[in-house]
């Protein structure tokens, strides 16, 4: 699915972490399913923790205690998944195929890109370098800003830091949080299909592309590019 005209091309894309660069839930799942085998639990099937890894905590606890923020033993458990994921957070970790070829695409057109996610710095720090990412343009975590997503001061501080009008960013996400946050920072958006994707289909995230593989973004960005410098011939 693609937006029915085209959209000016990025001089920035930014991008969510897990779940859209990354393959992070077999590791996010391994962290929740220890604090089980500590309390003589059998794991929790790979199938439904996966859907809820780009949740990471609230997810991963929400799915395998059936316990959101507000209800007792919360906090203790996420402490000890948070310990968990720290001892071991880049042992089945992944870049999604076709990553790798999507971001040397973007920086051979001379476009920067960034990761903007939820996921605090205590995280994001150590696993970046881990999994092939360290020279993002920018890194803005869950705790970077005073907001998460979908608030849109994460996406903002980015731009920010990559010294472009948020307007001249693009963001890509696999949840509905991330369209939020992107549409209210007055970027255009990409649903990634390749993703976690969540409770909600992408399809109704109202989203500029709904795209199912990095490479189809990439082909996307390139093809915006090539627009945008015929018309300006043309002009």
């Amino acid at each position: 699915m693609s937006h029915p005209a085209p959209l000016s091309a990025p001089r920035a894309v930014l991008f969510d972490l897990d779940g859209t660069l990354a393959d992070t839930a077999p590791d996010l799942a391994a962290a929740v399913n220890l604090l089980r085998s500590a309390r003589g639990l059998e794991a929790t099937p790979y199938e439904l923790l996966r859907p809820t890894a780009s949740a990471g905590a609230r997810g991963m606890i929400g799915v395998s205690f059936g316990l959101t923020p507000q209800d007792a033993g919360f906090d203790e458990l996420k402490n000890g998944f948070f310990d968990n994921y720290e001892a071991a957070i880049a042992v089945h970790s992944t870049l999604f195929d076709g990553v790798h070829e999507l971001l040397a695409g973007l920086e051979a057109a001379g476009i920067a890109w960034g990761i903007v996610t939820n996921k605090p710095a205590r995280f994001t720090d150590p696993l970046l370098p881990l999994i092939g990412l360290a020279h993002a343009g920018c890194v803005v975590s869950g705790d970077t800003t005073a907001h998460a997503k979908p608030h849109p001061a994460p996406l903002l501080e980015a731009a920010r830091r990559l010294g472009l009008p948020p307007e001249a960013c693009w963001y890509v996400g696999d949840d509905l949080r991330d369209i939020q946050a992107g549409q209210a920072a007055g970027m255009a958006t990409v649903a990634c299909a390749w993703g976690y994707c969540g409770p909600t289909e992408p399809v109704a995230w109202n989203a500029d592309y709904l795209l199912p593989t990095p490479l189809s973004l990439l082909q996307i960005v390139q093809n915006t590019v090539t627009e945008q410098a015929a018309n300006a011939l043309a002009a």
